[in-house]
């Protein structure tokens, strides 16, 4: 049987991708995962999903996720590049700091290349993947890729040495926003607020806010400072923001993952 996308690792990022891709199309796909109960839990909620070794799913694969960490690269290249004198599916790369020149070597040839990175919103189709090419991907193939992963979310084309620093924002970000609800829901316990309506009312606004930032093309500046009434409750609380770093932080994040993402390479 063959396959139009094959998924090697279905971790948190690769399973979300997949489960996007199962969801929103009907081709076929295979997955493997050394922790195999992983790879057999969406061959089992998926109908279109099959759980196949990893010599059947790179022979049998048009288009490759490889979604492992950046330290397994190695090793797994290994394992798949004597594979690739039978076949040349496009590979699709989601591994950290790893570049299209360091994947081209792994694999021991120039093989047609699409270096992603996403987002764990992916999983509900409102992820940000990122993506660049090498020469080798045929404007077809790469229609196909934007297309077939459309239901996942915003696809962006990016220059490849800017993508690692976009990472930092969109791939990372969750993780920030995450917090930040958690410790804005922590507050409104505090307040007295039950937690669950918490939970809800300061997510509800992230994802409202930026709906507005996106919707009216305002600046965020902007927007807070039509919030921000004279002598009001919400220039209180931007105040208290500002005494807490909270910007320098926020920015503190961002190049951080950026730097961790160099020491990777």
């Amino acid at each position: 049987m063959t396959y139009k996308f094959g998924f090697i690792g279905a971790g948190n990022m690769g399973g979300a991708l997949l489960s996007a891709a199962a969801k929103n199309t009907d081709m076929s796909i295979a997955v493997f995962d050394t922790y195999e109960e992983k790879a057999k839990a969406f061959a089992e909620k998926f109908d279109n999903v099959s759980f196949v070794s990893l010599s059947e799913l790179v022979k049998s694969s048009e288009y490759i996720f490889i979604g492992v960490k950046p330290q397994m690269a190695k090793e797994l290249f290994s394992d798949i590049t004597p594979l690739f004198s039978e076949c040349e599916p496009v590979l699709i790369s989601m591994l950290a700091g790893t570049s299209i020149e360091k994947l081209c070597s792994l694999s021991e040839k120039e093989m047609p290349i699409i270096r992603i990175m996403p987002n764990t919103p992916a999983l509900i189709g409102e992820g940000v993947i990122l993506y660049c090419c090498n020469e080798k991907v045929s404007a077809e193939q790469l229609e196909f890729f934007v297309k077939a992963m459309s239901g996942a979310g915003l696809l962006d084309k990016i220059d490849e040495n800017k993508i690692d620093a976009a990472s930092a924002v969109s791939g990372c970000g969750p993780a920030f926003a995450y917090m930040f609800i958690e410790a804005l829901a922590d507050g409104a316990v505090e307040c007295g607020v039950p937690r669950d309506k918490a939970m809800m009312y300061a997510a509800k606004m992230l994802a409202g806010s930026a709906d507005m930032v996106l919707s009216t093309g305002m600046h965020p500046g902007a927007l807070k400072d039509a919030v921000c009434s004279p002598g009001g409750t919400t220039i209180a609380g931007v105040h208290a923001l500002e005494d807490g770093g909270f910007r320098s932080a926020a920015m503190n994040a961002v190049t951080s993952a950026y730097k961790r993402t160099l020491e990777l390479k």
